[in-house]
C-alpha cells in the first residue's frame, strides 16, 4: 500500500471572492479557522473552491497562498483536474512545484472519455509529477463514471495513491474495495456516506460539511477510528439535515452562503452560479443555528 495522504476529514474549501477577485484576507482567516478546529487536511481549488471559474493565474495563486498559510501543519491537496489533459498536466506540475502535498484530479467532463481514455488521461498526468494523485470520480457532475475495473488498472501506477469516490453508488464502492482496496486509499466524496465508506475501509472524507462544522466533522471520523462506531453513526445522523441543505442547490452555492454568514467574506459567487435562493438560505441558516453554529 502507498503512503496515506491523510486520515480523517479534509475540507474542500470555498474560495472567498469579491467582484474584484479572490478575497485573500477572508481566505486566510478561513484557513486559520479550519486549522484551529482540528481539520486533518485542506483542499484548495476543488469543485467547492469554484475551480471552473478561476483563471489559471488565480488557481495558481490560491494554491500557493494556501500552502504558505498552512505552513506544513496539515497536508494541502491541490485541485488540478480539468477536461484538457495538457492543461491538467500543467496545473499539476505547477501545484507540485509550489509544494502541494497531493493533487486531486477529476475525471474529464463534457467531452468525457472512454474507460481507456481515462486510463490514458490519468497516466499522462501521473507520469509528469512526483506527488501522490487522488483520482476524483463524481459522475453526477461530469457525466463520466470512473469504474472500479479502471481504477484497479490505474492503481498500479506508483503516483496514483487514492480515489475520492462520489458516485453515490454503494455497490460500486464495495466493488472498488474488492478490486483494489489493498492498492490505494478510498475517500468518501459524499458527506452523507462518510460512515458507510469508513466501514468498508475508507480513510476519510473530502468534505463540504466541514466548511461549516469542521470540529464536529472531525469528531465523526475520530470516533469511528477510535472504535466508537455508534458515536460516529450518531454524528452522521445528527448532521444529515445540514448535509442535505448544503446540497439543496448546486455546490458550492449553499456552502458559500454558510461560510459568508459565519463571517468569512461576502456571499459572492461567480456566474453561471448565482446566490442562494432566499427560502433555501433561511432554512440553511436556521439549521446552522439549531446546531450551534454562530451566524
Amino acid at each position: 500500500m502507498k503512503q496515506t495522504i491523510f486520515t480523517g476529514m479534509a475540507t474542500a474549501m470555498v474560495t472567498p471572492m469579491t467582484p474584484e477577485g479572490v478575497d485573500y484576507e477572508a481566505l486566510g482567516r478561513f484557513i486559520d479557522f479550519q486549522l484551529s478546529q482540528g481539520i486533518n487536511a485542506l483542499v484548495a481549488v476543488g469543485t467547492t473552491g469554484e475551480s471552473a471559474t478561476l483563471s489559471p493565474a488565480e488557481r495558481k495563486e490560491v494554491i500557493r497562498f494556501t500552502i504558505d498559510r498552512v505552513a506544513g501543519r496539515v497536508p494541502v491537496i491541490a485541485g488540478t483536474g480539468t477536461n484538457n489533459t495538457q492543461h491538467a498536466i500543467e496545473y499539476s506540475v505547477d501545484a507540485a512545484k509550489a509544494g502541494a502535498d497531493a493533487l486531486l484530479v477529476v475525471t474529464p467532463y463534457y467531452n468525457k472519455a472512454t474507460q481507456n481514455g481515462l486510463i490514458a488521461h490519468f497516466t499522462a498526468i501521473a507520469d509528469k509529477v512526483d506527488k501522490p494523485i487522488i483520482l476524483y470520480n463524481v459522475p453526477s457532475r461530469t457525466g463520466c463514471n470512473l469504474l472500479p475495473a479502471t481504477v484497479e488498472k490505474l492503481a498500479e501506477h506508483p503516483n496514483i495513491a487514492a480515489i475520492k469516490e462520489a458516485s453515490g453508488n454503494m455497490s460500486q464502492v464495495v466493488e472498488l474495495f474488492a478490486r483494489c482496496g489493498d492498492k490505494l486509499d478510498v475517500y468518501s466524496g459524499e458527506d452523507g456516506l462518510t460512515v458507510p465508506i469508513l466501514s468498508m475501509g475508507g480513510k476519510g472524507t473530502i468534505s463540504v460539511l466541514s466548511n461549516v462544522v469542521p470540529k464536529e466533522a472531525v469528531a465523526m471520523t475520530n470516533a469511528f477510528f477510535a472504535g466508537d462506531v455508534a458515536e460516529a453513526a450518531r454524528l452522521q445522523c445528527r448532521y444529515l439535515n445540514l448535509i442535505n441543505l448544503l446540497f439543496c442547490e448546486v455546490n458550492p452555492i449553499p456552502a458559500k452562503a454558510a461560510v459568508s454568514a459565519m463571517g468569512f467574506g461576502k456571499e459572492y459567487i461567480r456566474l453561471p452560479l448565482t446566490p442562494m435562493e432566499e427560502g433555501n438560505r433561511a432554512k440553511l441558516l436556521a439549521e446552522m443555528r439549531r446546531l450551534g453554529v454562530q451566524v
